[in-house]
């Protein structure tokens, strides 16, 4: 009976008997934290909320074209004309159809049951921007996205439950909103390790095991967020019983998940070319190995990636094939050049950091690009070459007052000893003037792609678009890598800023003032180099301005002043000579309010 009577433990209690259960069977690096208990748990929708998650789909632009979306790539992706084109096409038309279906309300119109979903597989070598693509597609569109690698799959031999937690972790990424993971993309790499070699021996039964495991996934089927094995989940839904009363609904439909899978596929040429030519479709024996290969491989079909290894159920889930094109080095410098390449822009960050700016002469890009080109990895072989260049200079210019640096032939040829000739005389004309000409260069390339844009800037940031203001988000572009949208949005949010200053001053006093186009220059201009907000500004050279305004008023009736640029550099002096000039007399100083 006492036992009956003994009182229940408390969470605490109960969360040191379970970590310390746990931390016997599975290692010291399991323990229970209330009350999330698993990073990558997804917390579900309730049966009575239906409509959580409604919000975050709404944002998925569901309506963008495919010439849209080919010329946002267009921006970021140099060469894979073709396969830009048919990603962009089969992706926005995947992301309508499924707009189509909710706007009629057929997603359970048993008339579409079996429909073929535009699921992708790309073909490439390493390092030609097959990653680098979806995720572009997937931020553009704001969907989810995850990456998972076929090699860990084969590796761990057939378990189901690793090909679900692709869409687990999908819903982790979505921030554990159920229904806008199920808009979302997985993208499965090196998919060509899971082809089987037409044998029943050896690793070939786990890789037609995991071919099969994502057949469902990629059709559709109801994915259990809540792992069987897992005793830390279940421990989470027993936790999350306990406080609602209410079961929740932990499944994800993979209805409209779209997949993507990609991989190198060695071998597959020779394939396709047999089939060729047994149809009588020869080439050319003076074509180079390397166009050889890409020509059929232009040319594959299903058949071909079925005798390459891969069950016909699981190629029949992937009727879209995307070829991608191996770079040449003149492709890789016009990577490098790319405004809006990761390479260069992730080392100008990583300068940035220390508050030193870090400029590329053009031969020295060119050299990089050849360097890298050797390596034989593509675009990953760019990340490499420019380490090893700018290492030391990493490593040493943080330490010192050294705040810009320019990487040079000369850098990328002996970083050492060019290292050694900038901390001996970091100011030498030479420098400062390759410096600023490199400088002025990527200004006047910011510059030119604003006006390439100017329609479309001039109609979304009227007030922003002007020779001035132009110039000042170009320069803050360069020096700050913030995007030039963003900087538009930052100095129309400023103008406002002013505006907003103008009417309240007016509000509270007598006077009225108004700040010129030039002022308003000025003002953000200030801004902008002291860091601080454009009222700050505004409030700043303002103090004087109330009791030097009522006082002209009260002498000449005049209600609304106008403030130039004079009157931000130097408001003293500009109360002063307006105030002579409404008394008409000589020199004035500006009065003291009146002590009581």
């Amino acid at each position: 009976m006492a036992d009956k009577e003994k009182k229940l433990p408390e969470q605490k209690e109960l969360e040191k008997e379970l970590s310390d259960y746990l931390s016997k069977k599975y290692g010291a690096r399991i323990k229970i934290v209330s009350p999330m208990m698993l990073p990558k748990a997804a917390e579900e929708q309730t049966e009575d909320d239906p409509t959580a998650g409604s919000d975050a789909v709404n944002k998925i632009q569901f309506d963008m074209k495919p010439e849209e979306l080919e010329a946002y790539l267009n921006e970021y992706v140099i060469k894979q004309d073709e396969a830009k084109a048919i990603l962009a096409t089969k992706v926005c038309t995947h992301f309508n159809r499924i707009k189509h279906e909710l706007r009629g309300k057929k997603a359970q119109d048993p008339t579409v049951v079996g429909r073929i979903k535009n699921n992708i597989v790309m073909i490439g070598p390493t390092g030609v921007g097959k990653t680098y693509m979806v995720k572009l597609i997937a931020d553009k569109l704001g969907v989810p996205f995850v990456k998972g690698d076929a090699t860990k799959f084969s590796e761990t031999g057939y378990v189901g439950g690793d090909v679900e937690d692709l869409v687990r972790d999908l819903v982790h990424e979505a921030n554990d909103d159920i229904e806008l993971a199920q808009y979302g993309i997985i993208y499965v790499d090196e998919i060509d390790k899971i082809a089987s070699s037409q044998n029943l021996i050896g690793p070939d039964v786990s890789r037609t095991g995991v071919q099969r495991a994502l057949l469902k996934p990629m059709e559709e089927t109801e994915v259990d967020l809540k792992v069987p094995h897992d005793p830390i989940s279940q421990i989470q839904a027993i936790e999350q019983y306990r406080k609602t009363g209410k079961r929740e609904k932990r499944m994800v439909n993979t209805r409209n998940i779209l997949f993507i899978v990609s991989g190198a596929f060695n071998g597959l040429p020779e394939i396709v070319k047999k089939r060729v030519k047994k149809q009588g479709i020869g080439f050319g024996a003076d074509v180079s190995s390397k166009d050889e290969e890409e020509y059929y491989l232009k040319m594959v079909k299903s058949e071909d990636l079925m005798q390459y290894g891969f069950e016909s159920e699981f190629v029949g889930r992937l009727p879209v094939v995307s070829v991608f094109e191996e770079l040449s080095e003149e492709d890789l410098y016009e990577i490098l050049k790319n405004p809006k390449n990761p390479v260069i822009n992730a080392k100008k960050a990583d300068f940035r950091a220390y508050g030193i700016d870090i400029r590329f002469e053009d031969k020295a890009l060119r050299m990089l690009a050849a360097k890298a080109q050797e390596e034989r990895t593509g675009a990953r072989g760019l990340v490499s070459v420019l380490e090893k260049a700018v290492l030391a200079f990493e490593k040493k210019l943080p330490s010192t007052d050294i705040r810009f640096f320019v990487l040079t032939p000369e850098v990328v040829k002996a970083p050492d000893g060019a290292l050694e000739a900038v901390l001996e005389n970091p100011d030498a004309p030479e420098l400062v003037e390759r410096y600023e000409k490199v400088f002025a260069e990527d200004k006047a390339a910011a510059t030119q792609t604003v006006l390439e844009k100017q329609d479309y800037y001039r109609e979304k940031y009227g007030s922003a678009f002007t020779g001035e203001r132009i110039d000042l988000i170009v320069t803050w572009h360069v020096l700050s890598g913030m995007t030039l949208e963003s900087l538009f949005e930052e100095v129309g949010t400023m103008i406002g800023e002013v505006r907003d200053f103008e009417s309240t001053f007016g509000k509270k006093r007598r006077v009225r003032i108004r700040f010129a186009e030039d002022a308003v220059d000025e003002i953000l201009q200030r801004a902008v180099t002291k860091g601080v907000s454009a009222d700050t500004i505004c409030r700043r050279v303002s103090t004087d301005y109330d009791y030097a305004l009522k006082l002209i008023m009260d002498k000449t009736g005049q209600e609304e002043f106008v403030i130039t640029k004079e009157g931000i550099e130097d408001p003293e002096s500009f109360i002063n000579d307006m105030i002579r000039e409404s008394y008409g007399t000589g020199a004035f100083a500006i009065p003291g309010p009146k002590k009581k």
